[in-house]
């Protein structure tokens, strides 16, 4: 966990700058600077936003809609939303492997378990007790699941440590 604190204190930190901070200020800086430094000085369009308040209201009346239709079209309608997904799932491998949890701890094994049922049933074959007593504790794991709870290997101050990271 050592090793890996600080890669998510910079996750955390690119998160902060790029969702908030970076957004906020270059959103303010943005219409401070083209207030004050365009249109304050051109007289037809100073008659048009009189003070930095109608400008204000006017950008964001026209600009939070414009950029609500830019984002919908970046995801549903340009590839380029598609070709970053692609890029995620090349670089997570657990898109390649079970990841931890209640797929490695009971689905995964409960579909082996099915498979092997089928195959047997298809055979002919009875089951052993030992095949019924791994059945049954697939069972009371996914009853597990079901009611919220976990499964595998859960560290006792696992919720502790995303907590209080810093």
């Amino acid at each position: 966990m050592i090793k890996i604190r600080p890669y998510r204190y910079w996750f955390y930190f690119r998160q902060g700058w790029a969702t908030y901070f970076a957004f906020i200020f270059a959103a303010i800086n943005t219409m401070v600077v083209t207030y004050y430094l365009a249109i304050k000085d051109v007289p037809i369009l100073e008659k048009i936003f009189p003070s930095f308040i109608y400008y204000l209201l006017t950008t964001a009346i026209v600009g939070i809609p414009l950029l609500i239709l830019i984002g919908y079209i970046h995801y549903k309608k340009i590839a380029a939303y598609h070709a970053e997904i692609d890029i995620q799932i090349e670089s997570n491998p657990y898109y390649y492997k079970l990841p931890p949890g209640y797929w490695t701890e009971v689905l995964a094994p409960f579909y082996l378990v099915m498979a092997n049922l089928m195959l047997k049933s298809s055979n002919n074959e009875k089951l052993t007790n030992e095949e019924i007593n791994e059945i049954k504790e697939l069972q009371k794991k996914l009853d597990l699941l079901i009611k919220g709870g976990y499964v595998g290997k859960l560290p006792s101050n696992m919720f502790r440590q995303q907590d209080n990271d810093f």
